[in-house]
């Protein structure tokens, strides 16, 4: 007969609570997904936006991914997760979720970079569209690695 004590639930892996959520894969991947998330708004807001609609989803996907992201770190630096199954079903779910939006972003992000090629508002404005490209692809590539990683512990 097997027993379901506290062996049992020892033998999974605690999740990481304080200065350890920096060292532990998946988890050492959210303060990057935040910087560079940070950096696709950025650089969208520096542009002159030519295609409002597609960028306008630009902005929302990584301001509301990284804020969202924000306070999940929070949540797991302070330990609110109580060592509890759920959040990590959560936060895969969440970081799945995210890859795909981000992924529809940084698309549109490509489109609106090669729609501002020959732009005659000069070449600033294609490079700041090109780094915002690059960092959105960089962020969903984070984004997609965490959902995995978490799947696969």
């Amino acid at each position: 007969m097997a027993s379901v004590g506290p062996s049992a639930a020892s033998s999974q892996p605690a999740l990481p609570s304080g200065p350890a959520v920096f060292k532990t894969i998946p988890y050492a991947f959210m303060l990057p997904e935040i910087l560079c998330g940070t950096w696709v708004w950025i650089l969208v807001a520096a542009t002159s936006v030519s295609l409002p609609l597609l960028q306008g989803w630009v902005m929302y996907v990584s301001l509301t991914s990284c804020l969202i992201s924000l306070l999940l770190l929070l949540s797991y630096i302070l330990g609110f997760h109580r060592n509890s199954e759920n959040w990590k079903v959560l936060d895969s779910l969440y970081h799945g979720a995210t890859a795909i939006l981000y992924m529809s972003a940084a698309v549109l992000q490509a489109n609106a970079t090669i729609n501002s090629e020959f732009n005659p508002e000069g070449p600033l404005n294609y490079q700041l569209n090109s780094a915002a490209s690059f960092f959105a692809f960089l962020t969903t590539f984070l984004y997609i690695l965490h959902a995995f990683s978490i799947y696969y512990q």
